[in-house]
């Protein structure tokens, strides 16, 4: 059993993806617990993932096509948004 604990912003540090069959508790910030499926933080994570190659101007695959004038750092989080009763 893997423990991850949320931030005050609602976040878990989440920066690959778990086995599936993997169950994973998270210590919410409110005090409460929840137990997850490595394939729900899995399906989280790639949700947050596609938000953020959106709100960046990348593809799907995480490529910038802007000019090449242009120049991005990285394309990938460390950070998933999370709350009790997500997912199953």
């Amino acid at each position: 059993m893997i423990t991850l604990q949320q931030d005050a912003d609602g976040y878990i540090r989440m920066n690959r993806h778990y086995p599936a069959g993997v169950r994973i508790r998270i210590a919410f910030a409110d005090g409460s617990t929840g137990e997850f499926s490595g394939r729900t933080l899995n399906n989280a994570y790639d949700k947050a993932l596609a938000d953020f190659r959106a709100g960046n101007g990348l593809d799907a695959k995480g490529f910038n096509r802007a000019p090449s004038g242009r120049t991005n750092s990285g394309n990938k989080i460390d950070f998933v948004p999370v709350h009790p009763g997500m997912g199953e």
